[in-house]
Parts: C-alpha cells; structure tokens; sequence
C-alpha cells in the first residue's frame, strides 16, 4: 500500500505543479486578476507541501 500511496502523492504534485505553471501562465498574460494569480500561488504551495510530505513519509507513518 506504500507504494500506491507514493505513486498518487507524485500524481498530486504533478497534477498541482502543472495546474500552477499553467494558471499562473494565463495570470501573465493578462487573462485573469487576483483570484488568478492566488489560485497558481495557492496550487504551487500544495506542491511544495506535497513534496515535503513525500520526503518526510516514513517519519509521518512512524508516527501514526
């Protein structure tokens, strides 16, 4: 089951670093306002979150 849960946590952060990059594209491009930019903002911070939790895994499953 680790590895399933690993390979959908990798899933996320690509799926959350994409939808960043491509909003906050659109945002430079004067296609959207504020909510725009804070949504790319918000999404490229659930990346880093994601990651951060990828690496720290095994500590988070000791713990539980």
């Amino acid at each position: 089951m680790i590895i399933f849960h690993r390979f959908l946590i990798v899933t996320a952060i690509l799926f959350c670093a994409g939808f960043s990059a491509w909003t906050l594209a659109g945002w430079r491009d004067g296609g959207g306002g504020r909510g725009t930019l804070a949504l790319g903002v918000a999404f490229a911070a659930a990346a880093i979150a994601l990651v951060v939790y990828l690496r720290n895994l095994k500590r988070f499953l000791r713990s539980s």
